[in-house]
C-alpha cells in the first residue's frame, strides 16, 4: 500500500481521462519483478541459493526483521523526520525483554509487551523533545543514539556477566527455528522457507496499512510531513502527531530488536548495530519520501527483500563484506537520487498543469 497526501488536483478533467500509468512506472511492481529476477539469477549461478532450509529460511527471517526496522524508519519519515537512533532503540527494547526473562522469569508474551513498552517510551521521549524544543530530528535522534549506546552498554555490564541475557522462555526457540512447514492442517503444511517469526512483520504491516490508509490520524501524520505549516493552520495538532510518529517508531524498533534477539537466541548490547542502513534502504527503495507525506508499507517490504536478496546472493558468489557495503551504499545513493528526481518531476507536472 502506498499512501500519500498531495495538493488538490488542478489538472483539467479532459487531460486526465484515459491516462494510465505504464506498468514500469509502478515502483512496487518494478521492485517485485526485480526481486524475482535476481532470485532466479542467483539460483542459476548458485543453485544452493534456492535451498529452502539452509538459505531461504534464514534469508526470509532476516528480511522479516529488517522490514520491521524499515517500517520504524518509515513512520518517522512520514512526518518528514528521521530516526537515527532506530538501532539503539531496538537494543533498548530488547534489553528489557531479556531482563524480564532472566530476572523476572516472565513468559515470552509478557517479555515482548515489556520490550514494546520500553521502545514506545523511549520513542515518546524523543518525539516530545523534538516537538517541544523545535530542534531538528536529525540532531535529537543522533544525540539519543549516543545516549542509548552508553546506557545500554552500562546496563548490560551491570546486570550480566557475559554482556548478554541467555535465559530463553518457552516458545522463543520455536520462533527462531520453526517455519510454516511446522503448521499443518491435516496433510497440508506450509512452506519450510517461511519463518514463523514473519508473523510479527505481517501484523506490523497490517496495522500500519490500516493506520495510514483508513484513519484520520494516519492522514494527519502524512499532512504533517507534507506541509507542517499548512497542517498547523488546518487545525492538526502537529506536535502531537510528531510525538505519535516517534512513539510508533520506537515501538517498531523495539519489536525488531526482539525479533533479532529471538533469531539469535540471546539478548545482547550489540543488537541493532547494523540497523541504520537497512532502515533507510527498505523505506526509500519502497517509495517513502524523505521529505514526508508519502509512505508505502508494501513497498518497504519489497525494498527490504531486494536488499536481502542482493546481500545473500553476492555473499554466495564470494563477494566480501567490504564490497557488499559499497554496493549497498551505491544502491542507497541511487534511491535517494530517484527520490529527488521523482519530487522534481511531480512538481513540474503540477506547474505545467496550472
Amino acid at each position: 500500500m502506498t499512501t500519500s497526501i498531495s495538493p488538490p488536483d488542478t489538472v483539467p478533467q479532459e487531460k486526465t481521462v484515459g491516462h494510465r500509468m505504464p506498468f514500469w512506472v509502478n515502483q512496487r511492481l518494478g521492485l517485485l519483478v526485480l526481486v524475482i529476477a535476481l532470485g532466479i539469477l542467483f539460483g542459476v549461478l548458485r543453485p544452493a541459493f534456492l535451498d529452502q532450509r539452509l538459505v531461504l529460511f534464514p534469508l526470509l527471517r532476516d528480511v522479516a526483521t529488517l522490514t520491521v526496522v524499515a517500517l520504524a524508519q518509515m513512520v518517522a519519515l512520514s512526518v518528514g523526520h528521521m530516526n537515527l537512533a532506530v538501532g539503539r532503540m531496538a537494543a533498548f527494547g530488547a534489553l528489557f525483554a531479556g531482563l524480564g526473562y532472566d530476572r523476572l522469569h516472565l513468559p515470552m508474551q509478557a517479555g515482548l509487551l515489556l520490550c514494546l513498552a520500553a521502545g514506545a517510551a523511549i520513542g515518546a521521549v524523543t518525539g516530545w523533545l523534538i516537538a517541544r524544543t523545535g530542534v531538528s530530528s536529525f540532531v535529537v535522534t543522533l544525540a539519543m543514539d549516543f545516549a542509548l549506546l552508553g546506557l545500554v552498554s552500562l546496563m548490560y555490564s551491570a546486570l550480566t556477566e557475559d554482556a548478554a541475557f541467555t535465559t530463553r522462555p518457552a516458545g522463543i526457540d520455536a520462533l527462531r527455528s520453526y517455519s510454516l512447514a511446522d503448521i499443518c492442517l491435516g496433510p497440508i503444511c506450509g512452506s519450510p522457507a517461511i519463518p514463523q517469526l514473519a508473523q510479527f512483520t505481517v501484523l506490523a504491516m497490517l496495522g500500519l496499512g490500516f493506520l495510514y490508509g483508513c484513519t484520520r490520524i494516519g492522514r494527519e501524520l502524512l499532512l504533517t510531513g507534507a506541509n507542517p505549516a499548512a497542517a498547523e493552520l488546518s487545525g492538526i495538532p502537529t506536535g502531537r502527531r510528531v510525538l505519535l510518529a516517534h512513539t510508533l517508531s520506537g515501538l517498531l524498533a523495539a519489536l525488531a530488536g526482539f525479533m533479532a534477539a529471538a533469531g539469535t537466541g540471546t539478548f545482547r548490547a550489540s543488537i541493532g548495530d547494523d540497523f541504520m542502513l537497512p532502515s533507510f534502504l527498505g523505506a526509500v527503495l519502497g517509495g517513502t519520501l524523505l521529505t514526508g507525506g508519502v509512505v508505502s508499507v508494501l513497498g518497504t517490504l519489497l525494498g527490504t527483500a531486494l536488499v536481502g536478496v542482493i546481500r545473500k546472493g553476492l555473499d554466495l558468489l564470494g563477494v566480501g563484506l567490504e564490497s557488499l557495503n559499497i554496493y549497498l551504499g551505491c544502491i542507497l545513493l541511487l534511491a535517494l537520487s530517484a527520490d529527488r528526481i521523482r519530487t522534481v518531476v511531480s512538481y513540474r507536472k503540477v506547474v505545467r498543469s496550472t
